[in-house]
């Protein structure tokens, strides 16, 4: 089989959040799940998605004015549609892998949501890829 679609190697049924999760339940989130990046949804739509590069560089520098207990009280209450990255570039499953790859280095992303028309379908990430080019490439 000559798995070079994205479908191959997409993560199928991607975790997904609201915006109104707060920043430290997106973290906890990424933390218990092993994974670095959330896809938000409102209505079944994809809006939005939210790295934890986001929630270590956008969180308002105000906070950290604060003392450590209003700081932590503050980021509690804080959503993460205030600081997620809106409409992110998609894919579709049925693309070459090297297509998305290059959507990926020409935007200058780390994550391509899936989309099967208007649904949500997987995600794509670098690691799939580089999973793929060190499978590619050990068949050679």
């Amino acid at each position: 089989m000559n798995k070079n679609l994205v479908r191959d190697w997409m993560t199928p049924n991607p975790l997904t959040v609201t915006s109104n999760v707060t920043i430290p339940e997106a973290y906890w989130m990424m933390v218990k799940h092993k994974i670095r990046r959330l896809l938000v949804v409102e209505n079944e739509n994809l809006i939005g998605i939210i790295t934890i590069d986001d929630l270590r560089q956008k969180i308002p520098f105000t906070t950290f004015s604060l003392d450590a207990v209003r700081a932590s009280d503050a980021l509690t209450h804080y959503p993460i549609g205030k600081i997620m990255s809106l409409n992110p570039k998609t894919t579709s499953p049925d693309i070459p892998l090297v297509k998305a790859a290059q959507l990926m280095l020409e935007n200058n992303i780390s994550t391509l949501p899936v989309m099967d028309d208007d649904k949500l379908v997987g995600i794509i990430t670098e690691s799939d890829i580089f999973h793929a080019f060190v499978e590619f490439a050990e068949k050679k």
